[in-house]
């Protein structure tokens, strides 16, 4: 039994001493940032909760959608410049793969500027 003591009272000195010596991993998280102008144009992929898709160009009139014309239509809109960003909005009783469904829709579509929209506040 005393050479089991001092067998652990040697491991403990050893973990003592090797604890501070161990670097903690940094995690770098997104975050929300504000954009210092706002673009000239936008346009939006609303998701309903059914799974409805409609489509707004600077706040104007919604056109309904589906996933499989989305690509198409974005481009659409999206007209010469390649560049205008795409917002998605969802509602928030909307699952969270149906919004990763319509990214990745985006993303084969070969959109360059994807960004989700955020409610401040609560």
């Amino acid at each position: 039994m005393v050479p089991f003591i001092d067998v652990m009272l040697v491991l403990l000195i050893i973990f003592m001493v090797s604890a501070p010596l161990i670097t903690t991993g940094v995690v770098d998280l997104p975050s929300v940032g504000k954009a210092g102008t706002r673009p000239a144009s936008v346009i939006e992929v609303v998701v309903a909760a059914d799974g409805q898709v409609t489509l707004r160009k600077d706040a104007g009139t919604a056109q309904p959608s589906t996933l499989a014309r989305l690509s198409t239509d974005v481009r659409q809109l999206q007209g010469a410049d390649p560049l205008t960003p795409v917002v998605i909005s969802a509602e928030r009783s909307v699952r969270y793969d149906a919004v990763v469904n319509v990214m990745d829709v985006l993303q084969k579509a070969g959109v360059r500027r994807v960004g989700l929209s955020v409610k401040q506040g609560g």
